[in-house]
């Protein structure tokens, strides 16, 4: 059972230093364009110390496309709490409502036909 589970909290743990590397900076419009980068790259770093690994350790017990869809639904989880918590941002029902497609859409890639 551990097997199934490490890639998942790796893949969280990444996908928490990505959504800083890539939205992070909006906080801070007034930083220069080229810190920004570097910064970003720096975090980039980190997360990619949690990815390989996850990918990895996951390749053993899930196929290639069972490891993206679960990394693109930890993303989506890891950036909604992002947008409202720490951009301040709503979340709109259109937007459940599209995430819930996606997770349609797991089931299908998940379910053994």
């Amino acid at each position: 059972m551990i097997r199934f589970v490490i890639p998942i909290i790796l893949l969280t743990i990444s996908n928490i230093f990505m959504t800083f590397a890539w939205y992070g900076h909006l906080k801070v419009k007034a930083a220069p364009i080229f810190l920004v980068i570097l910064i970003s790259w720096g975090i980039a770093f980190f997360e990619y110390c949690f990815q390989v690994p996850a990918n990895r350790i996951g390749h053993e017990v899930y196929n290639a496309a069972q490891l993206k869809t679960i990394q693109e639904i930890i993303t989506l989880i890891v950036f909604s709490f992002f947008s409202v918590l720490f951009l301040k941002e709503s979340f709109k029902w259109n937007y459940l409502a599209g995430f819930i497609l996606i997770v349609i859409a797991a089931f299908l890639i998940f379910k053994k036909w």
